[in-house]
């Protein structure tokens, strides 16, 4: 689904473990790092979409999580020219996102990375709350730091967000 700007409707999905950690996933093949995200079906709400792509994705289902929050707003980022395939029509020139923040209440044996036909993920970690924007690719910066300060309330001082740790 694509929207009249060109954006494709999407969800992101950060997901925290009980010491407020969060889950970095590797994309497949590549050295590139990123959260679970996925692009929304006609059919579906952004939480349905939300729970396919956390199965498809890392293999995780509503029982292993709990939703802390959700953005506000949708939130977008611009792919690089580079990237926009031009000959795809209608042409998709980024991302519009909501957001979910999810604690793990399930196991971390849990994950299966391999439980789609196409994984998306071939390896991951537990990271620290805004070590993310730095390190993710550019282009996808904003929206994640947009995100993380969004969501981070949503907390309530359940996860140790670890002292000293400043958001960028």
């Amino acid at each position: 689904m694509i929207d009249n700007d060109g954006f494709r409707y999407n969800v992101g999905i950060i997901l925290a473990n009980e010491s407020g950690k969060l889950f970095w996933g590797r994309r497949i093949g590549q050295d590139a790092w990123q959260f679970p995200q996925g692009g929304m079906r006609r059919d579906e709400t952004h939480e349905q979409a939300m729970y396919r792509e956390l199965d498809e994705e890392i293999g995780l289902q509503p029982e292993h999580v709990e939703v802390l929050g959700v953005t506000k707003d949708w939130l977008r980022y611009r792919l690089p020219q580079r990237l926009i395939r031009h000959e795809s029509k209608p042409v998709c020139v980024g991302q519009r996102q909501i957001w979910y923040l999810l604690r793990l209440v399930g196991s971390e044996d849990d994950f299966r990375l391999d439980s789609s036909n196409k994984p998306e993920f071939d390896g991951w970690r537990w990271v620290h709350y805004w070590y993310p924007v730095t390190r993710v690719v550019p282009f996808k910066r904003k929206v994640y730091k947009k995100a993380l300060s969004q969501l981070q309330p949503h907390l309530n001082g359940e996860l140790d967000l670890l002292v000293g740790e400043q958001n960028p």
